[in-house]
């Protein structure tokens, strides 16, 4: 390959990467079999054609032909080079980039024992008697025992190596300080515990697999609330708190609620409000949204009535417009001044919390409302303005039913008489206009490219390679690397396969038959390969039978230059192509 990173390097990131998950953060992905389906990010097209496979970890648009792994997706949607684009990938899986040809660092320990063991050690430091204060306050919060239990809440006590003392028997500090637990001192040798005297929040995956911890202090200490840092498993900007513990009540409702703190969570689900996630003291983003809307179809974004809680949620509207299509629903609840989620449901109950979600602003309505409200729609020129404010923020949204009303009610507030279509058309022309040709499908089923596509989907085939035929047949020089890679790389998936002649004249064509039909529609694929395998030696065996015969016959009459050259062939054991 052009670049230095080694194929093995670029092997354990694929391997490490979910491309169903890193695709799913940026394009709405609906199962459909045992793939994904959704319309594509690099053309336009109102019919999904876009498929993403978790099995092969390959994704193909069979309306304009893009296609690729997990690192060609980068490269495409994210507009990244090879290099950045694996860099990305490897900072994502928790592994260091080679540098200048070396060879790639070992991937770093597995982060999650560590974790399990932090967690454990401070839900038992919040039953010790120093832990008195901080069980006082979860109690003056109205936090109960089950509740605390259920989140796995916890303690780390004051002291500057508590928890590095108590794990240092079975964790290296590099492995605590790598976990985000533990931090190396300044100018001096030996490390200290990232959180001291504060109540613990375990922050887990959806697995219910804790990645990270966010601390509340308890004095008037800063920062108030601390996060985890970025580390292999917990990226602040994806993981949201609380929800493995509402995964459940999510699918019951059909609705997530998305709320600001920790303890907001906690009090709403005491009172039955389970259906309820935080962000982790950060804007929401894209992957937020993308993954809520994975459970839920509709996602109720609760803030503050006041100035800055507005300003958030305008910023979440924004990320919503990116991922919003038919089917999906976003609403925002506003609560009076001085008032959180946390108080409210303790003042009015449940059911006086899940009255106000009810009357929740939908988005259209709030954004509208907020663009109305920076013009002057009784003048011309302010309704001017109004088009031109919402017209970026509208281009966001995937056609469909959703974006033709909110086209209609821009039309209807600017009193546009124009065409609907007139105001967004010209830029999503020109988008399309610079977008290339797609490929020419793949034609035609010899059995050397059935054999290859069948190897390119399903890897675990070569077990049923046993002799290759020789060469000389159009494509056999693509099939014996293709064997002889899966020899001696087990475990590639298909996306691996094809990144590994991303430099090779036939990569655009392994690229198709990576995701070509017919193969996948055969019910006994070990037996289809057995089959061909035995039919392409057979040939084999049968054309140079012939030439050997028709040599004989022929022996008498060729000039020595030409029985030479039938000799040379016969050795070679060429084939005749079909």
């Amino acid at each position: 390959m052009a670049t230095k990173i080694p194929s093995s390097f670029i092997d354990a990131v694929l391997a490490r990467t979910d491309i169903v998950e890193l695709v799913g953060g940026r394009v709405p992905l609906r199962k459909a079999g045992r793939d994904y389906k959704a319309c594509c990010p690099f053309h336009e097209e109102r019919t999904p054609s876009f498929t993403v496979s978790a099995d092969k970890q390959f994704y193909h648009c069979f309306g304009c032909g893009a296609h690729g792994s997990a690192i060609g997706f980068l490269m495409a949607y994210e507009r990244l080079g090879f290099v950045e684009a694996v860099t990305e990938l490897a900072h994502r899986a928790g592994l260091e980039m080679p540098q200048d040809g070396r060879p790639a660092a070992p991937a770093g320990p597995d982060l999650r024992p560590v974790l399990t063991a932090a967690a454990q050690y401070y839900q038992d430091a919040l039953r010790q008697p120093v832990a008195e204060q901080a069980r006082n306050y979860l109690k003056g919060r109205g936090i109960t025992g089950a509740v605390a239990k259920a989140y796995q809440l916890g303690y780390a006590p004051p002291g500057w190596n508590g928890l590095l003392s108590a794990l240092a028997k079975d964790f290296e500090p590099a492995v605590l300080e790598r976990a985000g637990l533990i931090i190396a001192r300044d100018g001096a040798t030996g490390f200290y515990d990232r959180f001291r005297d504060r109540v613990m929040f375990p922050i887990s995956d959806a697995r219910g697999r804790v990645i990270g911890f966010g601390g509340r202090v308890l004095d008037q200490g800063e920062p108030k609330y601390m996060n985890s840092p970025e580390t292999a498993l917990f990226h602040k900007g994806r993981e949201l708190y609380g929800l493995p513990q509402a995964l459940a009540a999510i699918d019951k409702a059909g609705q997530v609620v998305v709320v600001e703190g920790y303890m907001d969570v906690l009090a709403l689900s005491q009172f039955g409000v389970a259906h309820v996630v935080a962000t982790l003291g950060t804007a929401t983003t894209r992957e937020h949204l993308d993954r809520l809307f994975r459970y839920a179809p509709e996602i109720v974004f609760c803030f503050d009535g006041d100035r800055a809680g507005r300003a958030a949620a305008w910023r979440a509207l924004e990320q919503a417009l990116t991922v919003l299509r038919d089917g999906r629903q976003a609403s925002f609840l506003f609560l009076p001044e001085g008032e959180d989620p946390d108080t409210l449901v303790r003042a009015e109950g449940a059911a006086g919390f899940q009255a106000r979600l009810q009357t929740a602003t939908e988005l259209p309505e709030f954004f509208f409302e907020s663009l109305c409200a920076r013009v002057d729609i009784s003048r011309m020129d302010g309704r001017a303005r109004l088009v031109e404010l919402a017209k970026p923020l509208l281009s966001k949204l995937a056609k469909g039913a959703l974006y033709e009303l909110m086209i209609g009610r821009l039309a209807e507030l600017s009193a546009l008489k124009v065409p609907q279509a007139a105001v967004l058309a010209p830029a999503r022309a020109e988008e399309a206009a610079s977008r290339p040709e797609p490929p020419a499908p793949v034609r035609g089923g010899s059995l050397v490219r059935q054999a290859v596509a069948l190897l390119l989907q399903y890897p675990a085939l070569i077990q049923e390679v046993e002799e290759l035929p020789p060469p000389g047949r159009p494509g056999t020089d693509v099939l014996t690397t293709l064997v002889a890679l899966l020899r001696a790389t087990p475990g590639l998936t298909t996306g691996a396969i094809v990144e590994r002649f991303a430099d090779s004249p036939h990569q655009a064509t392994l690229a198709r038959l990576a995701a070509w039909e017919y193969p996948s529609l055969l019910p006994d694929h070990e037996g289809v390969m057995r089959d061909i395998m035995k039919t392409l030696n057979e040939q084999a065996r049968a054309a140079q039978a012939k030439a050997r015969h028709k040599f004989l016959i022929n022996k008498g009459n060729l000039t020595p230059e030409e029985q030479a050259e039938m000799v040379a062939y016969l050795r070679r054991r060429t084939t005749e192509p079909q």
